[in-house]
């Protein structure tokens, strides 16, 4: 049996701590590091971090590039513009790889065979299945494998970074959630006064024809 993994936060962390004391050429080694570290696949945080983004600046603007790629990006993002970026390792692709499963889970609840094959250029059904049973097993995606169907029906995906052009239309639109659910409640507390005022009114109702009842 496998030993216990460390949670990917806490490796997260000390990347982050090691990035804050890392600056030029050893910025790059570190983030290749990142981006094959097992269980991080989230990079916000290491992104904000100033001396990463001066990366953007000089001879290694490559790396900040791709450390976006891999927060916010797809393996097909990858090979649109793979000519200006570092290449990848191996393990960094099956990364980019398991990350665009969760960006079409995010997107699909029934994720077609044809899709992934094609975003993820995969050569057969065989290693497109252990590429999914890879991401089952990282508690990135939960889900299960229709080969009859030759779907993956997806139950849960972690949620990716959010790029930060993007966050104020998740605002908006999380508002907009939240004027709708206040104009259901103030609905559903009319109708409780409505459906009070009719007990109410049916109650007396009752009540003078039984006191009338009594009196004959």
């Amino acid at each position: 049996m496998a030993g216990e993994q460390k949670p990917s936060s806490s490796i997260l962390e000390q990347f982050i701590l090691l990035a804050k004391g890392t600056k030029g050429s050893a910025l790059p080694a570190l983030v290749n590091q990142v981006l094959e570290a097992p269980g991080v696949y989230v990079f916000g945080e290491l992104l904000d971090l100033p001396h990463v983004q001066e990366l953007g600046d000089g001879p290694h603007s490559g790396y900040l590039k791709l450390l976006n790629l891999f927060a916010y990006g797809t393996y097909p993002d990858y090979i649109a513009s793979k000519d200006s970026l570092p290449e990848l390792s191996a393990v960094q692709k099956n990364k980019l790889k398991h990350l665009t499963i969760v960006s079409l889970a995010s997107r699909m609840k029934c994720i077609p065979y044809s899709v992934l094959l094609k975003d993820l250029e995969m050569r057969n059904l065989r290693e497109l299945e252990d590429l999914i049973i890879e991401a089952i097993y990282t508690d990135i995606i939960q889900g299960k494998l229709d080969q009859r169907n030759q779907v993956l029906e997806v139950d849960f995906c972690i949620g990716r970074d959010i790029p930060k052009k993007d966050i104020s239309s998740i605002v908006k639109t999380l508002q907009e959630w939240c004027d709708g659910c206040e104009a259901v409640l103030v609905g559903i507390e009319q109708q409780v006064v409505r459906a009070n005022q009719y007990k109410e009114t049916h109650n007396r109702t009752q009540q003078q024809i039984e006191t009338e009842v009594s009196i004959c």
